[in-house]
């Protein structure tokens, strides 16, 4: 079995990698703090135990990546999350996201269309520290609709348009993150929800997400 150690050399690669985010424009203090204390080694292979806190994206299998720490910090400082709130997120992956946002103290919400993640997630020893986190296996087009309206969504996937059926599960007031656009580049957007019928868009900067797939998969 797996041991999870947080090495002094760890935690201190871990401090350089915030202060890399800080410097590409990351200001958000409690996002910070949240990054600085998850070890994001927990969540790779012990092959990348080495690079773990690199800024990068790495493979977790199914053809899926645990997203770039700047990324992760980018969508997070959109989000505005504020404590208790709850959120929606698509796309579990490896749950370092959802992490982060249990770290700021939502209660979050994930759904995870691969039948593997999911279950490897589910016996990832680390989340029992996020009490505040519940786990779906599901179609992330679908949202939860049984558990909404959400103060929050996040989109942690590359959608060719915004999902109607998550948009219904904003709460009025309600913001949501998403990447939209083709397969190489997506737009991120910051989507508040006006009213019943009304939405106010925000662009930001270009990034590269794997797709937003329907369906689930075995």
């Amino acid at each position: 079995m797996r041991r999870y150690e947080d090495s002094y050399k760890q935690k201190g690669l871990r401090r350089q990698l915030v202060d890399s985010i800080r410097q590409k424009g990351i200001t958000d203090e409690n996002v910070l703090t949240a990054i600085n204390n998850i070890p994001r080694h927990y969540f790779l292979d012990t092959a990348f135990e080495g690079i773990a806190y690199e800024d990068r994206a790495f493979p977790i299998g199914e053809g899926q990546t645990i997203s770039q720490p700047y990324t992760v910090a980018y969508q997070s400082q959109l989000l505005e999350v504020k404590p208790f709130e709850k959120v929606l997120e698509i796309g579990t992956g490896s749950c370092y996201q959802a992490c982060v946002l249990a770290e700021l103290k939502a209660n979050v919400f994930t759904i995870e269309r691969q039948k593997r993640l999911f279950d490897l997630v589910k016996q990832f020893p680390f989340k029992s520290r996020y009490p505040t986190i519940r786990f779906f296996y599901g179609d992330g087009y679908e949202g939860l609709p049984t558990y909404a309206p959400f103060d929050k969504i996040l989109v942690t996937a590359a959608a060719p348009q915004i999902p109607e059926k998550l948009l219904q599960q904003l709460k009025v007031g309600g913001k949501m993150v998403i990447p939209v656009g083709g397969q190489e580049v997506q737009r991120m957007l910051r989507i508040t929800k006006i009213s019943d019928t009304e939405f106010d868009q925000e662009m930001f900067d270009n990034f590269s997400f794997v797709p937003m797939l329907a369906g689930k998969k075995s």
